[in-house]
């Protein structure tokens, strides 16, 4: 049995595993990226800084079980409504909301984990292969939309069209990240703006003239190495 699976006890070590990463990911909701610190973890699980430091050879590993874990709540979030819906553009827009509604509680610590994240060689960059199990997470969600779409897009494009709106979600919350309105109020008229201009394109898509052209884009988007 895998470590943590139902029925089987947690190990000492898996314990103390959890308690660790568990005050981590409280600490970056509440506290931000830069004031939680290895040794502030430590000490609020109740562990040495050398054992925090065994199970989790850098604060940057603890910031990718937060990745993971508001993922996986973006996926429980938006699950049950994608059931509730059948139109591609309104599933989509279940997904970019939720996944700005995860990320809310975050808003005043962004600019720490932006500046995180902004190097190509960090392994906190949305497209490092270390982020790959939450980016894989969210691409999921889009996939899940798009093949659930009773008007569904022509084959060729269906199955890369996900890493196009991931990338559209990044961006936007690239956006969010710096918007100062209340309740983000601007990001959310993106959004909109950006839900009613998908209405009129993805049809046209279908459309032969146009294929190829959407095709180049898809080939750009594959390119980033997604």
């Amino acid at each position: 049995m895998e470590p943590g699976e139902p029925g089987r006890p947690l190990s000492k070590a898996e314990r103390t595993r959890t308690r660790i990463r568990d005050t981590a990911v409280r600490s970056f909701r509440e506290n931000g990226f830069d004031a939680t610190t290895m040794r502030r973890v430590a000490d609020e699980a109740g562990v040495s800084l050398g054992n925090a430091y065994y199970y989790f050879p850098t604060k940057n590993h603890l910031v990718q079980e937060l990745y993971v874990e508001v993922q996986e709540a973006h996926r429980s979030a938006v699950e049950p409504r994608l059931r509730a819906s059948t139109d591609l553009v309104e599933r989509l827009g279940i997904v970019y909301r939720e996944g700005l509604a995860q990320l809310a509680p975050f808003h005043e610590f962004a600019p720490g984990f932006l500046n995180a994240m902004i190097s190509p060689t960090s392994p906190l960059n949305p497209l490092s292969p270390e982020s790959g199990p939450a980016r894989e997470i969210t691409v999921g969600l889009f996939r899940e939309a798009v093949t659930g779409a009773r008007n569904r897009l022509p084959a060729e494009f269906e199955a890369r069209m996900p890493d196009v709106l991931w990338l559209g979600h990044l961006q936007l919350s690239l956006y969010w990240s710096y918007d100062q309105s209340e309740g983000q109020q601007r990001t959310q008229r993106l959004l909109d703006q950006g839900l009613r201009l998908l209405k009129v394109a993805l049809p046209a898509i279908r459309m032969p003239f146009l294929r190829a052209p959407v095709r180049s884009v898809l080939d750009l988007v594959a390119e980033v190495g997604l």
